[in-house]
This record gives C-alpha cells, sequence and structure tokens, in this order.
C-alpha cells in the first residue's frame, strides 16, 4: 500500500525538466510571427485594469523575427562596465569591440560581464587595470598635463601597458649593463642604456633570504625563515653596529646634499629623511609615520620639537606637541588659563553655577583618549624640521623599541633604502618582467605588450621609468601603480615658510646622483596630500592620473 507523504505530488518536477519546458515556450514564441502581439497574462490584465504601474512587456522575439529588447541579468549590477577614465588608453574602447548579439540569455550575459572585467583570459599575466582601490566621488581623473605630481610614496608594484614591446627590458648586452651600472655608481649624465640606472637602489641590511621591504606587516612572509640573530645577543649587537653606521653616514651624505632622501623602514613606522630644497623646504626634514602616543611622548622627553601636520590643535596642545620641556607650574598655570577661558562664556549667560565643571582630570583623559585613538592611522604623521632632524636621528639610535624583541623580526635592524650608495650598502636592482598577450579587437586579436616591475620602488625610480617609457613607447602607455600604504600620508604638503629659488636649488643639490629632470621633479611642492598615485596613462605624450 502506497503511503501519502505530504507535500508530495505526482507531477512534480525536477528544476532541469522546468527549464526545458521554459525554454520551449520561449522557442515556440520566437517561431511566431514578429508582428505578432505575445498575449498577456490574466494577473497583467487585472493589475492594468486596476490603474496600477507596470514595466513595458518584454517583447517576444528570442531567436528570431525582428528587433526586441534583451532581457537583463537580474544578478548583474546596474552599473556593471568599469569607469572609461580608468581604461588604459592602448586597450581599444568597449564600444569598439565586438558588439554581442541582440539577444542574450542569462548564461551569454554573465559571460560578456566576465570578458568586461577580464578581457584576455590567460595563465601567463594579468593585463594592468587599476590596483583594486576604493575611489571616492572626488577621485576624477587630473586635467591633461604633460607632467606628473610628485608621489614621495614608496610603491611595491608597477604594471605598465602598451601596443609597443618593450624589448629593451628583455635581455641587456654585458657591455650595456656594466655602462648603466657604471654611469649610476659615478652619478655621471646618463645615456644608454637609461633603463639600468632607472632599476637601481641600495640597500642596508642586504640578506638575500629575506624581505627586507615592506617591513610593516611581514611577520607572515619572514615566518620560517632562518634568522640566527634571534637568540644570539652577540651578533645581535654587530647587526646594529653596523646599522648605525650606515645610518650615521647617510644621514651625513644628506646633511651635505650628496644625498637627496632616504628612508628607514621599521616594523612599527616608516620615516622619510629629505634634503634641505626638496618638497619646496629650506631646511632638512622627516616625516615619520604611523606613531603611536608612546612613541610622541619619548620623542618629547628627549627635546625633539615636533608638529602633527594633519591634527588642528589649540594653541595649548601646540605649545606640548611642540616638544619642548615646561616646568610643572608653568603647565599647571597654563592649564589653569585655558579652563578659566573655556568656561568664561557660562559666566556671561549667568548659569556657572547651576552647570557642574569637569575637573582637570577628566578633561586630561578625555585628551588622552584623542590622542591614543589617532595612533596608527594617517593623522599620526610627525614631521620633524632643521636640527631637531639630528637629535631624531640620536633617538633612533639610542631607541630600543626600534627593534622587534619577538617573533621573525626580532633582532633585525631596520632596512635603510637609498637612491646613492652610502657606507654598508648593497647595490640591488628592480625585478622587471616583461610578457605579451592576446587582447580582442574589432578585426580579431592583437598583441598587448605589459612590463611587471617589483620591490622597492621609490620616487627617482617611478620618474625615471616614466621618462624612459615616454620616448620608448612613443608616447602612449598606461600604468598601475601599487602603494606601500603607510607611505602614502608622505605626500602632505604642511605650510611653507618661503617660496624657494629653483636655480639655487639646483645647484646646491647638483651632486646629489639623480638625473637633473628628476631632481626639478623632486624640487615640487606636493599636492596628493594623504593619497598616492594610482593609476597613469599617456596618450599623445600627455598624462591623465588618478589618485
Amino acid at each position: 500500500m502506497a503511503l501519502s507523504v505530504p507535500g508530495y505530488s505526482p507531477s512534480f518536477k525536477r528544476p532541469p525538466e522546468t527549464l526545458r519546458l521554459r525554454r520551449k515556450r520561449g522557442r515556440s514564441l520566437g517561431a511566431a510571427s514578429p508582428t505578432e502581439e505575445r498575449p498577456e497574462p490574466a494577473t497583467r490584465r487585472a493589475a492594468l485594469t486596476a490603474g496600477l504601474p507596470l514595466r513595458p512587456f518584454p517583447a517576444a522575439g528570442r531567436g528570431g523575427g525582428g528587433p526586441a529588447a534583451s532581457r537583463r541579468n537580474p544578478f548583474a549590477r546596474l552599473d556593471n562596465r568599469p569607469r572609461a577614465a580608468a581604461e588604459p588608453p592602448s586597450v581599444p574602447s568597449r564600444g569598439q569591440q565586438e558588439a554581442p548579439g541582440p539577444f542574450l540569455d542569462s548564461n551569454q550575459e554573465n559571460d560578456l560581464l566576465w570578458e568586461e572585467k577580464i578581457p584576455e583570459r590567460t595563465a601567463v599575466t594579468e593585463l594592468p587595470q587599476t590596483p583594486h582601490v576604493s575611489f571616492s566621488e572626488s577621485d576624477i581623473p587630473s586635467s591633461e598635463s604633460t607632467e606628473l605630481p610628485v608621489d614621495w610614496s614608496i610603491k611595491t608594484r608597477l604594471l605598465f601597458a602598451s601596443s609597443q614591446p618593450f624589448t629593451w627590458a628583455d635581455h641587456l648586452k654585458a657591455q650595456e649593463e656594466a655602462q648603466g651600472v657604471i654611469q649610476h655608481c659615478r652619478a655621471t649624465e646618463v645615456t644608454l642604456p637609461q633603463s639600468i640606472q632607472s632599476l637601481i637602489y641600495w640597500l642596508h641590511p642586504a640578506l638575500s633570504w629575506l624581505p627586507l621591504f615592506p617591513r610593516i606587516g611581514a611577520d607572515r612572509k619572514m615566518a620560517g625563515k632562518t634568522n640566527p640573530w634571534s637568540n644570539d645577543e652577540t651578533l645581535q649587537h654587530i647587526l646594529m653596529s653596523d646599522w648605525c653606521v650606515s645610518f650615521t653616514s647617510l644621514y651625513n651624505l644628506l646633511k651635505t646634499k650628496l644625498c637627496p632622501y632616504f628612508y628607514v623602514c621599521t616594523y612599527q613606522f616608516t620615516i622619510l629623511f629629505r634634503a634641505a630644497g626638496l618638497a619646496g623646504d629650506d631646511v632638512i626634514t622627516a616625516l615619520m609615520s604611523p606613531t603611536t602616543r608612546g612613541i610622541r611622548e619619548a620623542m618629547k622627553n628627549e627635546g625633539i620639537e615636533f608638529s602633527l601636520p594633519l591634527i588642528k590643535e589649540s594653541g595649548h596642545e601646540k605649545r606640548k606637541e611642540s616638544g619642548t620641556s615646561l616646568e610643572h607650574g608653568e603647565e599647571q598655570a597654563v592649564s589653569d588659563e585655558d579652563e578659566e577661558e573655556s568656561f568664561s562664556w557660562l559666566e556671561e549667560m549667568g548659569v556657572q553655577d547651576k552647570i557642574k565643571k569637569p575637573d582637570v582630570l577628566s578633561i586630561k583623559l578625555r585628551k588622552e583618549i584623542h590622542e591614543v585613538q589617532m595612533d596608527h592611522r594617517p593623522e599620526s604623521v610627525v614631521l620633524v624640521k632643521g636640527t631637531n632632524t639630528f637629535t631624531l636621528l640620536n633617538f633612533l639610535i639610542n631607541c630600543k623599541s626600534l627593534i622587534a624583541t619577538s617573533g621573525p623580526q626580532a633582532g633585525l635592524p631596520p632596512t635603510l633604502l637609498s637612491p646613492i650608495a652610502f657606507r654598508g650598502a648593497t647595490m640591488q636592482m628592480l625585478k622587471a618582467r616583461s610578457v605579451n598577450v592576446k587582447t580582442q579587437a574589432p578585426s580579431g586579436y592583437r598583441d598587448q605588450f605589459s612590463l611587471e616591475i617589483t620591490g622597492p620602488v621609490m620616487p627617482h625610480s617611478l620618474h625615471s621609468m616614466t621618462m624612459l617609457l615616454r620616448s620608448s613607447q612613443s608616447g602612449s602607455f598606461s600604468a598601475g601603480l601599487y602603494t606601500h600604504e603607510p607611505t602614502a600620508v608622505f605626500n602632505i604638503c604642511p605650510p611653507k615658510d618661503k617660496v624657494l629659488d629653483k636655480e639655487a636649488v639646483h645647484e646646491e643639490l647638483a651632486n646629489c646622483g639623480l638625473h637633473p629632470k628628476t631632481l626639478d621633479h623632486l624640487s615640487q611642492t606636493p599636492i596628493l596630500g594623504k593619497s598616492s598615485l594610482r593609476h597613469v596613462a599617456m596618450s599623445d605624450y600627455i598624462y591623465n592620473w588618478r589618485s
């Protein structure tokens, strides 16, 4: 005897059978005459009779006959096409590609969306697209210009695309490589090959089995690597001693304007030292980011005067953050004075006795909470100027928290990055790799050439590479730039005391080892703020960029 199962129906159809019925119904409707109107369902007729607003009924024509509106994929976004400004000029526009058929089912439409996101499905390489960052409404391409704005952030990866091959990056002759290296070391005028000099940088310490940049958040990459110094205090002392010599050598070169700038990369923060004359400053400057309340308090205790350029401070807070030491009596008097001024408006209204004033302890606690909240954020960037940078040098050399005490980076000194040679430095070269892929075109497929550069790409290398590609790619290429985010805030522009004379700056920094055009570029005042360059496109020798 058959048992009755609740909810079971003998006429139940599996999903594939239902789909077949729908497809069969669609074919029968498509086979009808193009001029024959499709009958409306009873529910739709009732809704129209009641006067309800309905969307137009889709035309039937999915398979033959006259033109009909294609059914839209319900799972697709309304704005599913990338912005036109984000497309490299070397890639053909969407309108120039082969137009799809007038009728698309859901599977075909999904394939089209996938092709729009990834134009070329290849296992060799990826085409240079805009890095995966969210752009706000203000992130729009700049006005057309023949020069890029200066970018003081460190890039971890550059991805160039062009319709012309990067043959100069494949294999170099031994004579060309030797010529480029020696010209870089002697800081002589660059002839050929400029590509060699554009890829060179100097590093300390140099341990080939360890990735020494970036240092922030690098514990996972360094995990499992051999680090014999982690439990050997003698070896740690030797490494730190060599690092101090290299750090002092770099600062002396910077002070004498033989080095334009350099970076100190620790496991907690990064510092950019710039020579006088760069970025519109007439003195040596040091930008430090991100910072914490603890490191700022330690700097103030050492007498280092600094400022927080992104924090709007009151007069009392400016005196405190300047790092100048006040006597306890003077500090208390200033605090009482500020408190009396802040509550004077209550006396004017005659309600001073009805409102309870907060005590000094709660006010201090509130200020400390505000200081802690901005820790590890771009707003915590610290600016040190003039002779205080030398005090900062001594502070960093003697700072015990500069080196990690546990984890994969334990006992390892910070990384020093410089565009020129210094004591204890090792010459390194950025890795370049060119790949040829196929992309769709109206006439079929065409070659698309890409060049990938990885490593710590400093500002001078980025500018040199764009100058090189400007000539080698006939003024037409695009690039995706991947930034080491903690260094993006180095593009801020604090208030300047005076405008510098460019000719005087060039004369003073003539022997710093940079190309004259690169030196002129780095002398500009930064305009990017807390952001950095993310996408660059050149067409007919004109730049468009996005931050």
